[in-house]
C-alpha cells in the first residue's frame, strides 16, 4: 500500500475566510483525538464523546503498580513500524521522541522458543526441525536449499502470528506460490547465522519487492502484515502506548465526555441527531457535524437512521477479528537467566504468543511477562473461558517451557484483556487478509464515506487496518472532508450550540 507523509505536514491551514465548524466527535481512541486536534488548529469548535472513562481506544497500557515506575504491559496497540510516518510525526509532535525505544518482537531473541513437531526449541536450534517439516510437506516438489530455507522461516511466522482457520486456508498458497516466486532469486545475502541457517526475510522483501507484489490478492495484504509484525524495525515508547492519547487528550481545548455512551445515530439534511444513553433514559442532541470513529462492530449495534443502503451493508458486514491478551506480574525476571533478554516465543498451543518485555528500572519492583497474545478464533477460544479458567490454562501450558511459574509466589498479579468481549471495541480490529488489493481498497472507501454531515474515522476507514497509523491516516482524511465540506449557503450552524432533549429509553 502507498505511504504518504501525513496531512498535518503537507496541507496548508485554511483561510480566514472559510467558516467555522462545530464537530462534535464520537470516540475518543487515537482518530478521534488526531481528528480534535487537528480541527482545532484549524480554528474548528470540537466536543468528544466516549463511552468508556478514560481515552485511548484499543491503545492500553496497563501498570502492575500504579502512580510507581514499576512493571506495565501492552493490552491493545504494542508496537509501531518505524515505516509508519504519520504515528512517526506524532510521537515527535507530542515530544515523545526521547521515549522511542527498539519493540523486540518473535524471532528476534535466539534464546526464545518456538513450536515445532518436534517439541519446544530454541529459536537457534530450531532450523533444521523447521526444513525438515516444509520438504515432508512439499513432497515431491523440488526447490533448492535457500528456497526452503525462507519457506521454513516464512511459514513459521505464518504458524505463530495467523489464527489457525486462516492459517490452514492458506498453507497451500504459501507452499506453492511463494516459493514459486523466490526461487531463481540469489538468496545468499539474506542468509545468516552461526550454522547459516536464518534467513533475513525483512530484509528479503525489501530488496524484492516482486514477491509481495506477485501474491495473489488474498495473500498480499497478510505478508504484508507478517513481514511487518516480525520486523527488526519496530518501535515503542518507553513509559507506555498511551502517553500518545494522553498528550493528545492534553492538547484538546474542546471538551471531552467521558461516561457518554452514544446509542442511536440519525442523519437528517442539515444536522445529526444523537441518542445518548442516560440513566435509565436517553438524551437526544443534534449536532451540526457529527464524526464518527468507533469500530463498526460498535456501531451496528445502535440504532442508525437515515443511512443508505450500502452504508448499512458495510457497517453490519465488515469483518473483525478478536484478541485475547494475558499478561503476568512476576516476582523477577525469571527468563533472563535462561539467556532471554526480549522478544518473544511462539509458544503454540492454545496461548501462541509470549513476549518478555523489557524490565522495570528497578528489578526489585518484579518484571512483566505477556503470557498469552491470540487473535481471531484463537482469541475466542480464551476469551469465552472464565477468567480463573483461561489462567489457569495459560499458566499450564506456558509452564511447558517456563516452569519457574509454578514457584510459589513468583506471579505476583495477573492482567487480562478480551478484546472481542469489549462493549466499547467488540473486537480488536477490522481485518482484510484474504482480499484482494481492489476488494480492500473499495471496502475502506465504502467504510469512510460520509453520510449527510456524518463522517467517518478509525482504522477501519484506512489503508492499515489493525495499526495507530490506520486511525491517524483516517482522521487526517476525514478531517480533509469536514474541512471543506459546503454548508450549504448557511453559517447559522456552524456557530450554534448542540439542542438537547431527554426521552425514555
Amino acid at each position: 500500500m502507498p505511504t504518504v507523509s501525513p496531512q498535518t505536514t503537507e496541507q496548508p491551514l485554511p483561510s480566514p475566510g472559510r467558516p467555522k465548524k462545530k464537530i462534535t466527535i464520537i470516540g475518543a481512541g487515537i482518530s478521534g483525538l488526531v481528528a480534535a486536534y487537528e480541527l482545532e488548529r484549524r480554528g474548528h469548535r470540537v466536543e468528544i464523546l466516549e463511552g468508556r472513562l478514560d481515552v485511548g481506544g484499543r491503545v492500553r497500557t496497563h501498570r502492575f503498580l500504579p502512580g510507581r515506575p514499576g512493571p506495565s504491559v501492552e493490552l491493545g496497540a504494542m508496537r509501531v513500524p518505524a515505516t509508519h510516518r504519520r504515528t512517526m510525526h506524532y510521537i515527535r509532535e507530542l515530544g515523545l521522541a526521547d521515549r522511542v525505544r527498539e519493540f523486540r518482537t518473535l524471532f528476534q531473541d535466539d534464546a526464545a522458543y518456538l513450536e515445532t513437531p518436534s517439541g519446544h526449541q530454541r529459536i537457534q536450534d530450531a532450523s533444521q526441525t523447521l526444513v525438515a517439516e516444509l520438504r515432508r510437506r512439499l513432497g515431491s516438489h523440488d526447490y533448492d536449499d535457500a528456497t526452503v530455507l525462507f519457506g521454513a522461516w516464512l511459514a513459521v511466522r505464518v504458524n505463530a502470528i495467523a489464527p489457525r482457520r486462516f492459517r490452514e486456508s492458506i498453507h497451500d498458497g504459501l507452499d506453492r506460490e511463494i516459493l514459486g516466486l523466490v526461487e531463481g532469486i540469489d538468496l545468499r545475502p539474506y542468509v545468516y547465522g552461526r550454522g547459516r541457517d536464518r534467513i533475513d526475510l525483512h530484509a528479503l522483501f525489501a530488496g524484492h519487492p516482486q514477491i509481495q507484489a506477485g501474491c495473489t490478492g488474498r495473500l498480499y495484504r497478510f505478508v504484508e502484515d507478517i513481514v511487518n509484525e516480525t520486523s527488526s524495525r519496530l518501535i515503542r515508547l518507553h513509559g507506555g502506548m498511551d502517553q500518545i492519547a494522553h498528550r493528545l487528550r492534553d492538547r484538546v481545548r474542546g471538551p471531552i465526555g467521558r461516561g457518554q455512551e452514544v446509542v442511536g445515530i440519525e442523519v437528517r439534511d442539515r444536522d445529526v441527531v444523537l441518542r445518548m444513553r442516560r440513566g435509565f433514559g436517553t438524551v437526544t442532541r443534534n449536532c451540526d457535524y457529527v464524526l464518527c470513529t468507533v469500530p463498526f462492530s460498535v456501531l451496528r449495534t445502535m440504532d442508525l437512521v437515515g443511512f443508505d443502503d450500502e452504508k448499512r451493508a458495510i457497517v453490519h458486514d465488515m469483518k473483525y477479528w478478536s484478541a485475547t491478551k494475558v499478561a503476568f506480574h512476576c516476582r523477577e525476571a525469571f527468563w533472563e537467566a535462561e539467556g532471554i533478554t526480549g522478544g518473544g516465543s511462539f509458544t503454540g498451543g492454545l496461548i501462541r504468543q509470549t513476549y518478555y518485555p523489557p524490565a522495570a528500572d528497578d528489578p526489585a519492583l518484579g518484571a512483566a511477562l505477556l503470557a498469552s497474545y491470540t487473535i481471531g478464533d484463537d482469541a475466542d477460544v480464551l476469551g469465552r473461558l472464565r477468567r480463573p479458567d483461561r489462567i489457569a490454562l495459560i499458566l499450564d501450558e506456558l509452564t511447558a517451557i517456563h516452569p519457574q511459574l509454578k514457584i510459589p509466589g513468583m506471579i505476583l498479579g495477573v492482567a487480562d484483556q478480551v478484546w472481542g468481549t469489549a462493549p466499547s471495541s467488540r473486537g480488536a480490529a477490522a481485518v482484510r487478509w484474504g482480499k484482494d488489493i481492489a476488494t480492500c481498497e473499495a471496502e475502506r472507501r465504502s467504510a469512510a464515506r460520509p453520510q449527510g454531515r456524518l463522517f467517518f474515522a478509525g482504522e477501519h476507514c484506512s489503508t492499515y487496518p489493525a495499526w495507530i497509523e490506520g486511525a491517524i491516516e483516517s482522521a487526517d482524511n476525514a478531517v480533509r472532508e469536514i474541512e471543506f465540506h459546503e454548508t450549504g449557503g448557511s453559517t447559522a450552524v456552524v456557530t450554534g450550540g448542540c439542542a438537547v432533549s431527554e426521552e425514555p429509553a
